[in-house]
C-alpha cells in the first residue's frame, strides 16, 4: 500500500527546523521519520513524502492510519503538534485476484499468416514474373 503525506508549512517555512513525523497503524507506532525542510530562496511552503507499507499478513478490514507531525526541540519537547487520521478498508490481494482475466497480445508474427487481397496477389504475380525474366536473361548472358 502506498501512502503519500502532503503538508504545508504556515506561516513561514524558515520557522521550522526539526520536524518529526510519526506513522501509526492501528494505534501502533510503526515509523518515525525526521523531515528535512528545504530553506532558502528555492524553498516552497508545500512538501510531500511517501511511505510504502508492506501489507503482507495484515488481515482484511478497517484499519486506522495516523500521521503525527511536530517540531522536536533539543530538550525532547514536542511543539506545534498536528495529526491526521484516516480509516481505510483494506482488502488483501490474493494471488488469484492479481491474475489477468483476459490475455494481452504481446507480439504478432508477420510471416506465419498473411491475408492478401486479389489486387495484391496480382502485384505479387507480376513481381515474380519480372524477377524470373531478369534471372533467366542473366543466365543467358553468361
Amino acid at each position: 500500500m502506498a501512502l503519500k503525506v502532503g503538508f504545508k508549512l504556515f506561516p513561514s517555512k524558515t520557522a521550522f527546523s526539526r520536524v518529526q513525523s510519526d506513522l501509526w497503524f492501528d494505534s501502533q507506532k510503526i515509523k518515525s521519520v525526521p523531515i528535512r525542510i528545504l530553506q532558502g530562496a528555492l524553498a516552497t511552503d508545500e512538501s510531500e513524502y511517501s511511505f510504502v507499507l508492506d501489507m503482507k499478513g495484515v488481515p482484511a478490514g478497517a484499519h486506522s492510519i495516523r500521521v503525527e507531525m511536530y517540531e522536536l526541540w533539543s530538550s525532547g519537547e514536542k511543539l506545534l503538534q498536528t495529526a491526521k487520521e484516516e480509516t481505510v478498508d483494506y482488502v488483501p490481494q490474493t494471488r488469484e485476484s492479481r491474475f489477468v482475466k483476459v490475455p494481452t497480445v504481446k507480439s504478432v508474427a508477420g510471416t506465419d499468416l498473411a491475408v492478401v487481397s486479389e489486387v495484391e496477389k496480382e502485384v505479387y504475380r507480376d513481381f515474380e514474373e519480372t524477377m524470373k525474366k531478369e534471372n533467366s536473361s542473366k543466365r543467358d548472358s553468361w
